[in-house]
């Protein structure tokens, strides 16, 4: 499994001919201008808005995704995915955002997308359970704030905590809450199951 991170909450995650993508940049957002379009096999959004719904940005040529917008479960090319809904207001408007569980290659992942301040209900935390990956949102603002997001990590108890949705001051306390004051950050993150025993809690920060 190859991750790459592309700003904002955009993710490509790459694993053999499969390209799954989370939360693409719409190219009616204010951040599409250093974005390229290229083709992927699976979309994935948390959120309808701009900045987290641009499926024509992973449709290229003949290569368009099956795209999945929104809480119930899927399978798409032998991937179970599962997504669980929450509320969240970004820009003091109303939004759904949808939390996703899936594994790929055996590489459990949990993708908590546009996630606010609230504290999320028990019968969803059964539901994301303790995943090998977790996508953070760590920004503040509209978001979970980089303290109250390390605490939430910390309850789901993953192996590797890869944080979003971020400035450098947010980036700096969470590192600090997390006491991992030193990571450098990755152009991409290659990953195999076996890479994952003895982990626990690390924090991979992507350079976008």
């Amino acid at each position: 499994m190859i991750i790459t991170y592309l700003g904002k909450q955009f993710f490509k995650i790459g694993q053999g001919d499969l390209t799954v993508v989370f939360n693409p940049i719409s190219k009616e957002s204010k951040l599409s201008a250093k974005i390229s379009k290229f083709g992927s096999d699976i979309a994935i959004s948390t959120t309808n808005h701009p900045d987290y719904n641009g499926f024509e940005m992973v449709s290229h040529g003949e290569t368009s995704p099956f795209e999945i917008h929104g809480a119930g479960s899927y399978e798409v090319k032998n991937i179970i995915i599962n997504g669980v809904q929450t509320d969240v207001v970004i820009g003091g408007q109303k939004f759904i955002n949808t939390i996703y569980n899936l594994a790929i290659d055996n590489i459990s992942i949990c993708f908590l997308g546009t996630l606010s301040g609230q504290k999320l209900e028990p019968s969803i935390l059964e539901q994301i359970d303790t995943p090998d990956i977790l996508f953070l949102p760590i920004g503040g603002g509209d978001l979970i704030d980089p303290a109250e997001a390390y605490k939430l990590a910390t309850g789901i108890e993953p192996k590797i905590i890869i944080p979003m949705d971020y400035d450098d001051k947010a980036l700096k306390t969470f590192l600090k809450e997390s006491g991992q004051e030193k990571v450098e950050s990755l152009d991409k993150l290659t990953l195999k199951q076996k890479d994952l025993i003895g982990r626990q809690g690390e924090v991979i920060v992507l350079s976008s």
